[in-house]
């Protein structure tokens, strides 16, 4: 079938055919959105779930709603090695600037541009370029002390867009890498503009230890957020994210093939997309058979191996590889330290250093206490092909 006209594609955060099974989440998001906009409160989202879950693609689809609903968006996402306030400065820049071009002088988004001058004097890398011709609010937002400041300035920016009847969504993305320290101080910027009713909401999404780091950093964590579970599509949600794209081009896939692709792919997002698009280029002709599915696959497995795979498998040292490849011998998980140990023949207490950095490269997390399990679907598999023991 021509390539050129091929329906699926897999990527990073890129937007499936067919978005299939999230109209629940996406319906609490428009709820959420509208009652910010109506002057009443409402809990920020941070959606928690593995990798390949379609997340990234969830958030960006919050944001295109949030921008036809008239809100001044803010869309990051968080790397490992960048600050929290040099990934907000940029754009909250850009966004007060455009309050300020907005018809009629506005006294508060006056001061919120110099409470952001203020705060820019407390950060200090990354914000050289970061002018204003503006005098700083003198003992606002510049204390040094992140929480405080932070706080000061999301008010600030949130009474600025209200003066202009508009609203904030801050959507921010693999929020598990900001220091806990960086969390507590978001965490408390969001309460202070909760507490006043203020216009600026948080929709955020991480791997599932959000939930704690969450309640670790703040208490009443649970209280500001909803912690919704992105998690694999149903048997029958993945056959339609597979069947619907291509029946647009007047194609279909045959029953059995979809019941294998549904197997193989666990119903993760990612990995149906990925499937979908080398069948597509696969197929000779309609329908798209159980014979092209099995043909098909151990190529699609290499391609996994040498891309989405391996570009996690060559950040680890050795002694993570072992651990992991311990992990994949017992099974897709969770599995529990102690078991893990015992197969590397060592004391559980040697084992906690290395586990814990997995959890900070995001390989790993704890689902309950004492067990640990793959931050990425499929990834038990890939080391048992990467590793073969014997």
């Amino acid at each position: 079938m021509d390539p050129i006209l091929n329906p699926f594609s897999p990527g990073a955060g890129t937007p499936p055919p067919a978005l299939v099974g999230r109209g629940p989440l996406l319906e609490k998001a428009r709820i959420a959105l509208g009652r910010i906009q109506a002057g009443r409160s409402e809990k920020s989202l941070l959606l928690v779930g593995l990798r390949g879950v379609g997340k990234t693609v969830l958030l960006r689809t919050i944001a295109d709603q949030a921008e036809r609903s008239g809100y001044q968006t803010i869309f990051i996402e968080t790397p490992e090695d960048q600050s929290l306030p040099e990934l907000l400065l940029p754009p909250l820049r850009e966004m007060l600037l455009r309050l300020d071009r907005m018809a009629g002088l506005n006294k508060k988004v006056k001061r919120a541009l110099r409470v952001f001058r203020s705060f820019i004097g407390t950060v200090k890398v990354g914000t050289e370029h970061l002018t204003l011709e503006i005098d700083p609010e003198v003992g606002t937002g510049d204390s040094g002390d992140l929480q405080s400041d932070l706080s000061s300035l999301f008010l600030a920016v949130a009474e600025a867009a209200q003066a202009r009847n508009s609203a904030v969504a801050l959507i921010l993305d693999e929020i598990q890498y900001l220091s806990e320290k960086e969390f507590r101080a978001l965490i408390t910027a969001l309460h202070a503009v909760s507490q006043k009713q203020l216009p600026l909401l948080l929709f955020g999404a991480g791997l599932p230890q959000l939930v704690g780091l969450a309640g670790k950093a703040k208490s009443y964590a649970e209280r500001l957020f909803l912690f919704p579970n992105v998690g694999p599509l149903p048997a029958g949600e993945a056959k339609e994210a597979m069947q619907i794209p291509v029946q647009s081009q007047g194609v279909e896939f045959a029953s059995k093939a979809l019941d294998v692709i549904a197997s193989l792919t666990q119903g993760y997002p990612y990995f149906l997309q990925e499937w979908g698009y080398e069948l597509w280029n696969h197929a000779a002709k309609s329908p798209i058979s159980e014979s092209d599915v099995k043909k098909a696959t151990p190529g699609i497995l290499n391609k996994l191996d040498e891309n989405f795979f391996r570009v996690r498998f060559d950040r680890l040292t050795p002694t993570e590889k072992r651990y992991l490849r311990a992990m994949a011998e017992l099974g897709p998980g969770p599995h529990r330290s102690g078991d893990i140990a015992a197969f590397l023949s060592i004391k559980v207490q040697s084992c906690a250093p290395v586990r814990n950095s997995l959890i900070l490269k995001g390989m790993v997390f704890s689902p309950a206490h004492g067990d640990t399990a793959f931050t990425v679907p499929l990834f038990d598999q890939f080391m048992k092909r990467a590793m073969p023991l014997g």
